[in-house]
């Protein structure tokens, strides 16, 4: 008898600059298009490198970001955005953490909260010395609005 065929395993990325919601690179214009989880928050932080951000793990700040669930196709698209593959610049590392899930707006230092093992693109160290620090943690915070919604892009 043969075994029923197991869906493809997805894993999970947690992303928190232009590729959210609404922003330039918006990951739910990739395809296959990911599946939304939950907002999120890591412990680490927010450095503004110009047109988009660098998260830096640990430190006593959180960076809020977006979850979602992804297929191993979008995950070695994510990898070549990021530059992690198939020719590493050395720009960002690809780690992979637990998160803190938010649910409906609440914050985790509001409620217990689930703890999600995700994907993220960590920034070089040496790429933030001159940076600022987006103190919020939320790249959104450090962005325009455009009129449709869309975040602008920095030129």
């Amino acid at each position: 008898m043969l075994e029923p065929m197991l869906p493809a395993a997805r894993r999970h990325v947690f992303v928190y600059g232009t590729l959210r919601r609404g922003d330039v690179r918006d990951i739910n214009q990739l395809k296959p298009v990911p599946a939304f989880v939950a907002m999120a928050t890591v412990q680490g932080v927010l450095y503004d490198l110009g047109s988009y951000p660098g998260m830096l793990l640990g430190g006593e700040g959180r960076v809020t970001g977006e979850v979602y669930a992804i297929s191993a196709e979008l995950e070695r698209q994510l990898d070549s955005i990021e530059e992690v593959w198939p020719q590493p610049t050395g720009e960002y590392n690809k780690r992979e953490v637990v998160v803190q899930l938010c649910r409906d707006g609440v914050t985790p230092e509001a409620l217990e909260t689930q703890g999600l093992s995700c994907l993220l693109y960590e920034i070089n160290p040496a790429r933030t010395r001159t940076c600022p620090v987006i103190s919020s943690g939320d790249w959104r915070d450090s962005r325009p609005l455009h009129p449709g919604g869309d975040r602008a892009a920095v030129p």
